[in-house]
């Protein structure tokens, strides 16, 4: 199979290592250019392939981003005004399907970068019912799989809940994202939005399993 985009992946690398040697606000200006051709345009052209694959594949409708690249720097003692990487997402409330493409890495991954208030309160008592076993079964397989999981945001189990309960480190969450570490000879093998979906498949049960618990 040919691969698709086959010069995002090496282009967004090399010039991540160039703005790492020169994380400047003049040096991404007189490089802007570059940016927009090897960067922006085929990963606008990823997100609505992708954004058609999913509604093909899934029936959902997402609404697609491009991160933008400049940091926020007010609370950070890295000053650097932009990032080192590139990060998509395709988001079907609630959850949100995710892409990032950095100097040293390519992740695909599925869950919900932070839950709301509501989603929270539901989280928690999806957790504490039956409905625990299943989902941490779902992450338990995922992981087996190769799947790795963010960690949990809490030190302690939140009250009201017994600081010793079975599945504490899911009630620790405040947030849940899975993700897959793709090679670079799977997206020289299948093109990078095949390799993408190929990830995002293997997250829909979990993505269901967070769609009915919040």
């Amino acid at each position: 199979m040919p691969s698709e985009f086959p010069r995002l992946l090496p282009d967004a690398r090399a010039f991540f290592e160039d703005l790492a040697d020169n994380n400047t606000r003049d040096f991404f200006l007189a490089k802007k250019p570059r940016y927009e051709a090897d960067l922006r345009a085929p990963a606008l052209a990823l997100l609505d392939t992708i954004d058609a694959d999913l509604q093909r594949a899934y029936g959902a409708t997402p609404t697609p981003k491009l991160f933008r690249p400049h940091r926020d720097v007010r609370f950070s003692k890295d000053k650097t005004p932009y990032h080192l990487h590139l990060h998509t997402l395709w988001s079907t409330p609630p959850v949100g399907w995710f892409l990032g493409i950095g100097r040293d890495y390519l992740s695909v991954g599925g869950g919900v970068m932070g839950f709301d208030k509501d989603d929270l309160t539901n989280w928690r008592e999806a957790v504490d019912s039956p409905k625990g076993d299943m989902l941490a079964a779902i992450i338990s397989d995922l992981q087996s799989k190769g799947a790795r999981l963010n960690e949990p945001d809490l030190k302690r189990v939140p009250a009201p809940y017994d600081k010793d309960h079975l599945r504490g480190d899911l009630l620790r969450r405040k947030s849940l994202t899975v993700w897959f570490d793709l090679s670079d000879a799977d997206v020289a093998k299948h093109g990078l939005s095949t390799a993408t979906m190929s990830a995002f498949e293997r997250l829909v049960t979990l993505q269901q399993a967070l769609q009915k618990a919040l």
